[in-house]
């Protein structure tokens, strides 16, 4: 609705420009500037040589510089293989190499095109099969309902590197989760049904750590205690949730294991108070958000600072308070 609102605008103001162009125009917002990775394709635009001053010596003085963002549509080619057989004179038999491993044996696209697949359908949203179509007539032709298999086939292969992410995210000093509703196809059901996808992710930049930002998602068709408990398997660090995954992870890990520590949301615990607060029922929830508020405060200032600094910080926010 608010796209086809944005269109509408869009065409009326082109209307407009287009009966009035030499109308004031408003200066335009400053845009952030573009990733620094992309490709950067130069023209330069010379203006036309005054008949007045054509022989004179020219001044660059400055330049205007504008950014616009471009696309490469993507180049598909065919990969042939060939597998020559070759026999020997005075002997028996026929020599050829074997065939190559394929994700999927006798498939049309190479593991390049699955890749591209999956990641237009987990990353950018885009039906697995919808996108084979878009990319390949021939693949509409000759893959009729199959982007299910293929998408599990391609889960199979990249298990590992599953396995090991969530392995990695465990063996932090502290641990985020959280989990989601999930709408699953149920064939044969005509409706669907709802799963649940939880999330583990490790970020030690705003502590002063230098590892990378990492999140793994694990799928389950319940929200039960025990799906947790595998997740969290011989986790020792902090596991920071939100109310209800902590209760959960509270059963889970009650005998199971107690080196693990958990830690709740205070996004969660505020929001509270703050509902207290802005109906006035309690000065004490006033006063606690007010509290807050400054806590906060502080931690914008040291995020990212080693933990002696933050608690350096922190001491001394207190100290002056007190």
């Amino acid at each position: 609705m608010f796209e086809e609102a944005e269109s509408g605008v869009g065409d009326a103001v082109a209307d407009l420009e287009a009966v009035a162009p030499d109308r004031a125009k408003r200066a335009p917002r400053p845009r952030k500037g573009f990733a620094a990775h992309l490709e950067r394709v130069e023209q330069i635009i010379e203006p036309e040589v005054p008949e007045d001053c054509e022989g004179l010596d020219r001044l660059l003085i400055g330049e205007d510089v504008s950014e616009r963002l471009d696309v490469t549509p993507a180049k598909f080619r065919v990969i042939v293989t060939r597998r020559p057989k070759y026999a020997y004179r005075n002997h028996d038999g026929v020599f050829q190499a074997p065939a190559p491993a394929h994700i999927i044996e006798s498939g049309i696209p190479t593991e390049r095109l699955l890749a591209q697949v999956a990641v237009s359908k987990f990353a950018r949203g885009a039906a697995a099969l919808s996108t084979g179509n878009h990319l390949c007539p021939r693949w509409r032709r000759t893959q009729p309902r199959a982007d299910g298999p293929m998408d599990g086939k391609i889960g199979f292969e990249l298990r590992p590197l599953a396995d090991y992410l969530l392995e990695r995210i465990r063996q932090a000093e502290r641990v985020f989760a959280g989990e989601t509703s999930l709408p699953t196809l149920a064939p044969g059901r005509g409706k669907v049904r709802k799963a649940w996808l939880w999330a583990y992710a490790r970020d030690d930049q705003p502590f002063g750590g230098t590892a990378p930002p990492m999140v793994a998602y694990r799928f389950e068709d319940s929200r039960g205690s025990e799906c947790v408990a595998r997740h969290v398997a011989g986790f020792t660090g902090i596991l920071q949730v939100d109310g209800y995954a902590y209760t959960k992870l509270a059963k889970a890990s009650a005998g199971t294991n107690d080196a693990m520590t958990l830690a709740g949301c205070w996004a969660h615990l505020r929001r509270r108070f703050y509902e207290l607060h802005i109906s006035g029922a309690s000065r004490l929830a006033s006063q606690t958000v007010t509290t807050m508020a400054g806590l906060w405060k502080v931690e914008d200032e040291i995020r990212g600072h080693y933990p002696m600094a933050r608690m350096a910080a922190r001491q001394d926010a207190y100290f002056r308070r007190s």
